[in-house]
């Protein structure tokens, strides 16, 4: 064996000398591209930066960038969807479930921070040297299932928003497969190095904040209602149809491909995990970046549920259709049915009421941002799969390979439902696509937990009790929001032919969850429920010391 390297070929910081070599150009060539596979590694001058006392903006900027691109994903068309239609039904009422949702996706992304940080790999590595092949090879479905599932609302967002831009001239199948386009695009960006990439990201977010921050400047909302629903925690007169959407914005905010994606990108900075006051700097930054680059996200997220709120709070059908009609747009009116139910909103005729009641630029500059929203999220998730594969399967796909995979998978149903049925049903897929963000989420959520409670794994940087309490809350919050859809979906399905699959389904999804749980248990110290090949959870890298911590197992 090579010294400094362990059985998988990586040196001490995770890297492979293919990669090592990749670095040391990039280096001296801040314009080339790594190769496909040494992502990871790819950015290494900026934040070697001397080891300095406080805090220094310049070592922050060098550690700005996995934060945003992480944010991408609490920005993309479905968590839109989730707001509008929150602000919509509930007012202002749940603006503080959204701040504690977007907390809690911070703690879990600090966990994921800290596991790439210290150990040098990503979650779908230490997946691979812990799990059996079974339970390994399960979790990997689950994450390409939800990776597949945000590439689909990327899909239908920004079929939306082109259709929306055209006023129609272009149908809704047309811009589903206008997405197969964009994705070559972004690969042929994704040469020119990761900076440019990370830069390109942060224009898009910066394209959803001016666009987004527009409607809110021109629908006004109370901004003492505002502040109230964000710091006070109450839903005076909700019903199940207010707990629905609560329960939606935290299924639509956490999703379980970030996890692991958050987890690698940190390593495109180098850190000398040999020294802790390296690896201390270095989660002190990314956790920082990741604070901001969520408030940004926050911002972004508020101006759509507080404009939803305050513009079209209980408004009925007739309401919109009476002043479609006489408005600048008046093509759409036909769109909502002449009767005095609740307007139901999602993100093609959330952007058709703001033409109608704020003129045809809202419309337009709402599309643009539904836009930018589907384009952010196209390349997160590439790179999310070609991570989640790397790590689980030790397979390397181009990245050109890896979109044909994924895209493929989204493009096939959401093009034929574009094609054969109206919008009502593209964007309720959108719906069902948060629902099933949230029930995968457990197999990110308890994988990054398990390791980063390792002590022999993360040694001084393992969690705490109160990170440990907390995680753990969070995780029994996210198995009674699943429990709840359960419960919600069981009794729409009509016929009990459809009782017996789902039942099969249910038992190992529950038997999986179990699994993971008791794994969970095993790192956090319960050694006596170990047997076989489980009890090494108690110890670090199998075949290998961990990363950084040579001799101290």
């Amino acid at each position: 064996m090579i010294p400094g390297m362990d059985h998988s070929g990586t040196d001490s910081h995770g890297q492979s000398p293919r990669c090592g070599a990749a670095i040391s150009s990039l280096s001296g060539s801040p314009g080339q591209g790594a190769p496909d596979g040494c992502f990871p590694s790819a950015l290494t001058a900026d934040a070697t930066l001397p080891s300095q006392p406080g805090f220094s903006f310049r070592k922050l900027w060098a550690f700005t960038g996995p934060g945003f691109l992480m944010s991408i994903a609490f920005l993309d068309p479905g968590n839109i969807e989730s707001d509008l239609q929150c602000g919509a039904v509930a007012g202002f009422k749940l603006l503080w479930v959204l701040l504690w949702a977007t907390i809690l996706g911070l703690l879990c992304q600090r966990l994921a921070i800290r596991l790439g940080v210290v150990t040098g790999l990503d979650l779908g590595e230490v997946c691979y040297q812990y799990y059996p092949k079974v339970p390994r090879v399960l979790l990997w479905v689950m994450i390409e299932i939800a990776i597949i599932g945000s590439d689909m609302q990327e899909v239908i967002g920004t079929a939306i928003a082109f259709s929306l831009l055209s006023a129609g001239r272009i149908p809704l199948w047309g811009g589903v497969l206008i997405t197969i386009i964009d994705t070559l695009f972004f690969l042929f960006l994704d040469k020119y190095g990761l900076r440019k990439l990370e830069a390109f990201f942060g224009l898009l977010i910066t394209i959803m904040a001016v666009t987004f921050g527009y409607e809110y400047v021109v629908v006004q909302p109370a901004q003492t209602e505002v502040l109230k629903g964000i710091f006070f925690p109450y839903c005076r007169g909700c019903g199940r149809e207010e707990l629905l959407q609560a329960v939606g914005i935290v299924g639509a905010i956490i999703m379980p491909h970030n996890i692991y994606l958050h987890s690698s990108l940190v390593k495109t900075r180098e850190v000398t995990r040999s020294q802790r006051q390296e690896v201390s700097e270095a989660n002190k930054y990314f956790l920082i970046e990741s604070c901001i680059a969520l408030f940004v996200s926050f911002l972004i997220n508020l101006f759509v549920m507080a404009v939803f709120g305050q513009a079209f709070y209980h408004r009925t059908n007739q309401d919109v259709y009476n002043v479609c009609a006489n408005s600048s747009v008046s093509q759409y009116a036909p769109i909502f049915p002449r009767n005095n139910e609740t307007v139901s909103v999602d993100i093609y005729q959330g952007g058709v009421i703001l033409g109608c009641y704020f003129g045809s630029v809202a419309l337009y500059i709402w599309a643009i941002g539904i836009l930018a929203a589907g384009q952010s999220s196209t390349m997160t998730g590439t790179y999310a799969g070609q991570f989640v594969m790397e790590g689980f399967l030790q397979l390397r796909w181009s990245r050109f390979a890896r979109v044909l995979f994924t895209r493929s998978f989204a493009i096939l149903p959401t093009v034929f439902i574009a094609a054969f049925k109206d919008v009502s049903h593209l964007t309720g897929m959108n719906d069902l696509l948060n629902v099933l963000q949230s029930i995968l989420l457990p197999f990110a959520v308890l994988p990054v937990l398990t390791f980063t409670s390792m002590r022999p794994l993360m040694q001084e940087f393992t969690n705490g009790v109160v990170g440990k309490v907390l995680m753990i809350l969070i995780t029994g919050l996210i198995c009674a929001i699943n429990l709840y859809f359960v419960v919600i979906y069981i009794p729409t399905l009509g016929s009990i032919a459809y009782y017996i699959p789902l039942g099969f389904v249910l038992a190992g999804y529950v038997a999986f969850t179990a699994y993971l749980i008791w794994t969970c248990c095993i790192a956090h110290g319960a050694n006596f429920l170990a047997c076989g090949r489980h009890s090494q959870f108690s110890y670090g890298l199998p075949s290998t010391d961990p990363p950084g911590w040579a001799g101290t197992r």
